[in-house]
């Protein structure tokens, strides 16, 4: 599968909290879906550590109080799946037409094709991963209703066309498409220890918690893990950017976020990310 070359922005942004992270992805989501901007892959991390929960996630699957205890973030993200921890990693959004063929057909086609994407990049960072094929990823329509999923963690299981290597989920992602432009994003766990979003899940016991982080480390991993070294967010993100120039046939502009994407962000931000009515709301 060929693409026609197509001019893109890539935009880095500093390392932000999660409201203003998700609050970000939507405008620049907003603002591609009306043409006033190019179709844009932006690269980005989380401070402090950030547990997001799907469109549809129940609240309930996540303990508030050992979300203070660590002084960690929480937001409900745009676009459907299962509970992540942000932190320690490289993530990445997706913003263009859905009638772009590298985002039209629906969400399993585009899936497959940036899943291309994310492989390449990896393989540029030394690792053999494949794309798995199994029921069809988290994402939801506007116009759709989602159903809560019983297992609150997305790294536990992957879904269709999601990254695994060895069997073990390495990138998640998750998907919303609107009627003019479709949001994709994702994280790439870089290090550290991915069963620590475990400590502020909803769970009776230590017990149960134990089994959870054992089934955690048996279907997850991260960069660190497979290669046996940390490597640092720019060279992760730099193998992003040279995966999807080469594989999606792009020429990227280097750009920052327009002055009317920053004050529709911080609009959304103060009036549904930040608030219980949007994050509480299952």
């Amino acid at each position: 599968m060929s693409f026609l070359l197509s001019y893109w922005r890539l935009i880095y942004t500093p390392v932000s909290n999660g409201k203003w992270n998700m609050a970000v992805d939507e405008a620049i989501l907003e603002a591609v879906g009306r043409k006033d901007v190019l179709p844009t892959l932006r690269l980005y991390s989380w401070e402090p550590p950030c547990l997001s929960l799907g469109y549809a996630q129940p609240v309930a699957d996540v303990s508030l109080e050992a979300l203070r205890e660590r002084c960690w973030d929480l937001v409900r993200r745009p676009t459907g799946g299962r509970a992540i921890l942000h932190t320690d990693e490289l993530t990445y959004s997706v913003c263009g037409s859905s009638q772009d063929p590298r985002l039209a057909g629906g969400v399993l086609r585009s899936y497959r094709v940036l899943s291309r994407a994310l492989l390449g990049a990896l393989s540029l960072l030394g690792i053999d991963a494949e794309a798995r094929e199994k029921p069809a990823p988290a994402s939801r329509r506007e116009d759709q209703a989602s159903l809560p999923d019983p297992n609150p963690v997305c790294f536990e299981e992957p879904s269709d066309y999601e990254i695994t290597v060895n069997g073990k989920k390495l990138v998640g992602s998750a998907q919303v498409r609107r009627k003019d432009a479709v949001l994709q994003h994702g994280s790439l766990p870089l290090y550290g220890d991915i069963t620590r979003i475990v400590q502020v899940l909803s769970l009776p016991d230590g017990s149960d918690r134990e089994e959870a982080s054992q089934r955690l480390l048996a279907c997850a991993t991260s960069v660190e893990q497979i290669l046996g070294k940390s490597i640092t967010w720019e060279t992760a993100a730099q193998a992003f950017v040279a995966s999807f120039q080469e594989i999606l046939n792009l020429d990227f502009q280097n750009e920052y976020l327009t002055s009317s994407e920053i004050s529709r962000a911080e609009t959304l931000m103060r009036g549904k990310y930040t608030s219980w009515n949007w994050t509480g709301r299952i």
